[in-house]
């Protein structure tokens, strides 16, 4: 169900408030493109600085918009669990086809919190559900061994894994078995993530550069890993490029480039350096998207 490319994506802003025409245009842009699925109001659409209206809405339009044609992971985390609870029941009623519910963030739950917590979560709700693990941003690294006892939930289904470390595929293969859904958060490793058992990336650049980042999955999934590399060769300066300053931000730029949204981000994000912008514009030329 889960699989290929899925664009982290971007909320577009016009003077401070959700341009939603914009957003809906991006997901026809990004069907038409290739993509394989969408993941709104994650970390790269700025869910941290959506009001809660906002992050419903966001998730409503990309539902509306999307029509089934792929599927939409709603991103429902939080570090409180009633939110959480809230935000994946919208999730169900307007008829996402999954939610992604990251480790809560900055109260440090323990290794038994995290299962209490993504227990709740999926007790709440028949949606299935991604588990992200982020520990750069969440400061809690859910260890495989947890995650296969949150893999024995029924519709604990997968993770978005962000850790960077290419061996946790195989060991969460192990722990959650072979049919767990691993899908890569981190787009520098997403080639060598599938090489290790995963199946797909939920992508920062895909934002950009949906076609590419599409046909790298494609040539994964058909065993290409030589045609993969050679895409991969061609993204891994963007990768870089977008993520020297946060990733929003350097893929909001990118994409203003393109004229498919303005770069505006909410503070505390603030625009990219005049250095940033020269490096995400070389890494576009190197791309072929510019």
């Amino acid at each position: 169900m889960l699989k290929g490319s899925m664009p982290a994506l971007v909320t577009p802003f016009k003077n401070g408030e959700l341009d939603l025409e914009t957003l809906k245009k991006l997901v026809e842009w990004h069907i038409g493109e290739g993509t394989h699925g969408l993941v709104p109001v994650g970390t790269t659409g700025e869910s941290p600085t959506l009001t809660h209206r906002e992050h419903e809405t966001v998730v409503e339009e990309v539902v509306r918009a999307a029509a089934g044609r792929v599927p939409v992971v709603a991103g429902a985390g939080s570090n409180n669990t009633l939110e959480s609870i809230r935000l994946i029941q919208h999730a169900e009623k307007v008829g996402a086809t999954a939610a992604l519910v990251v480790t809560p963030y900055y109260n440090k739950p323990t290794q038994r919190g995290l299962i209490a917590h993504f227990t709740a979560v999926h007790d709440c709700c028949t949606l299935p559900i991604v588990i992200y693990n982020i520990p750069g941003r969440s400061v809690i690294d859910m260890t495989p061994e947890t995650m296969g006892e949150l893999a024995k939930l029924p519709r604990i289904i997968a993770v978005k894994d962000a850790t960077g470390d290419l061996a946790r595929v195989c060991m969460q293969r192990m722990t959650c078995g072979a049919d767990f859904i691993q899908l890569s958060g981190e787009d520098p490793t997403a080639h060598g993530f599938n090489a290790q058992g995963g199946t797909g990336c939920i992508s920062v650049t895909a934002n950009v550069a949906p076609r590419l980042c599409a046909d790298l999955q494609n040539a994964c999934a058909a065993g290409d890993y030589a045609k993969a590399l050679e895409i991969q060769d061609k993204l891994m300066p963007l990768h870089k490029a977008i993520f020297t300053e946060p990733g929003v931000v350097g893929v909001k730029y990118a994409m203003s480039l393109l004229g498919l949204c303005g770069d505006e981000v909410r503070l505390p994000l603030t625009g990219l350096s005049d250095a940033t912008k020269v490096l995400v514009k070389d890494a576009m030329v190197h791309a072929g998207l510019l």
